[in-house]
């Protein structure tokens, strides 16, 4: 772990922290280990034993700024508006088994093709995540759905997308023609 311990007229900080005072009792201990040249406690559990590459720079003319934040942008995960039909989340017991469908039913994609990736939540709460091309068809997605879940094989269902709601009755039209590229497609059963 790499740390920058920079040392202020006011006191010091840790890789652009806050200032932490000369007179506080532990942050003098935290020094005094540092000028035997050893790695300070603090240190020590924050990297649980691991390496620590720590460096200085001295600032000691000069009073403590405190730095400016960088923008860092929102790596989150949204929540779409508006869905007429109530959200079923449900998380996999592990990222294995989240990948189990697509490893398990293989969709031939033709990669010369334009793809596209259909999230299909069903209705016992769980999600598949597939590949398809522009040209399958929404029958394609329902053939998955049976493979992937042979449970559904004998289970009257139709497929709904997310918003606007519309039931996707003519199975013959391809994912374009529907035009439900990059969308989630709702299982509910009849």
């Amino acid at each position: 772990v790499q740390i920058l311990l920079k040392l202020w007229r006011n006191g010091f900080s840790l890789d652009d922290g806050e200032l932490r005072s000369y007179s506080d009792p532990t942050n003098a201990q935290f020094l005094e280990s540092v000028k035997r040249g050893e790695i300070p406690m603090e240190l020590q559990r924050l990297v649980h034993g691991g390496q620590v590459n720590l460096d200085m720079e001295d600032h000691q003319e000069q009073e403590y700024v405190k730095p400016r934040l960088r923008f860092k942008a929102f790596s989150g995960e949204g929540q779409k508006l508006g869905s007429l039909t109530p959200e079923i989340v449900s998380t996999p017991s592990s990222p294995e088994e989240e990948e189990k469908s697509i490893l398990n039913v293989p969709v031939l994609i033709d990669d010369s093709m334009p793809a596209t990736k259909i999230q299909i939540r069903l209705a016992d709460g769980s999600r598949l995540i597939q590949r398809f091309n522009h040209t399958h068809r929404i029958k394609d997605i329902r053939d998955f759905i049976i493979q992937s879940r042979p449970a559904f094989a004998t289970t009257d269902f139709v497929l709904v997308t997310t918003f606007p709601n519309k039931e996707l009755t003519d199975e013959s039209l391809t994912l374009q023609e529907a035009d439900i590229l990059n969308t989630v497609i709702l299982q509910q059963l009849k």
